[in-house]
């Protein structure tokens, strides 16, 4: 846990074969060129709707990266594969799919910033 955040961080999340990774069957839309925000949301989660526009901004700010929103209750398996327990719960996921990061509750724009330069 972060405690400046008081959120939930995995930040060192390895990047290697045994990691899942995700694809466009997965999200319902291609992967990002560079990067891809993944986001799991709930229609009544107010941090959401902040985290929607963060991460909307960044991926409009950097080129080859895009921002995908998955309705938690409509994607429970995938949820329950890849264990999300809250939201909001972004992950970060390099070009091949892989995740680089994961983090839940409302991220700082700077802390996006800053988990792209890992997956990129």
């Amino acid at each position: 846990m972060n405690r400046r955040t008081g959120r939930e961080e995995d930040n060192d999340v390895p990047a290697h074969d045994a990691q899942p990774r995700l694809g466009e069957p997965d999200l319902g839309t291609a992967l990002g060129e560079r990067a891809t925000l993944v986001q799991f949301s709930t229609a009544f989660c107010q941090p959401c709707r902040a985290t929607r526009r963060t991460l909307a901004d960044v991926a409009a700010m950097v080129d080859g990266v895009v921002h995908v929103e998955v309705d938690a209750e409509d994607r429970l398996s995938l949820v329950r594969r890849l264990g999300i327990v809250r939201t909001p719960t972004v992950l970060v996921l390099d070009a091949g799919g892989r995740i680089v990061t994961r983090a839940s509750g409302a991220p700082r724009k700077a802390d996006v910033i800053a988990a792209l330069g890992r997956a990129v």
